[in-house]
């Protein structure tokens, strides 16, 4: 079952290492990861997507989390109302013949070119993972030459966010 949880951590060299290790240490895999600086320049979320077997699973990786030294919060944010997104930032083999054809595909997308070149164009978009999926499948009949993504980044709505500050991070684990 794949899982988004969310980690306020210290903003501190190594911490990313540590938490990525012990993810490897205990056989998880991450299917993405984000991280940068909060409102609070001394804290940083890490927002990951990661596979496990079970509800009993994830709670374990959640309690694993919570041991470690630089957290301040873990929280599983999948069944809670959220915002989520992903951008791609996809390179597609074009010639000045197929370019409006290719405009017209990732319109629908509310997706732009950012790029062009004598033989290919950068198309960024900007999601969630599915309808960066969906764009991607479109494109690769063109010929895609490179892609990069940033991974889900995520948040809960509304009144369930977690608070803004770090001291309240702190005081409020």
């Amino acid at each position: 079952m794949r899982r988004i949880i969310t980690t306020f951590v210290n903003n501190r060299s190594g911490v990313l290492s540590r938490i990525t290790g012990l993810f490897s240490r205990r056989g998880y895999n991450i299917e993405s990861i984000t991280v940068g600086h909060t409102e609070t320049p001394e804290v940083s979320r890490m927002t990951f997507v990661v596979e496990v077997e079970d509800e009993r699973k994830a709670e374990q990786l959640i309690k694993q989390l919570n041991k470690q030294i630089d957290v301040i919060k873990v929280q599983d944010i999948t069944d809670m109302p959220m915002v989520a997104r992903e951008l791609a930032l996809i390179k597609v083999m074009s010639s000045p013949q197929n370019r409006s054809e290719i405009t017209g595909v990732i319109e629908p997308f509310r997706a732009s070119i950012i790029d062009v070149s004598k033989d290919s164009i950068v198309v960024q978009v900007t999601g969630k993972t599915d309808k960066v999926e969906a764009l991607i499948d479109l494109l690769r009949p063109y010929g895609i030459k490179e892609i990069a993504r940033t991974g889900t980044t995520a948040f809960t709505r509304g009144t369930k966010q977690l608070k803004q500050s770090r001291h309240n991070l702190l005081i409020n684990p």
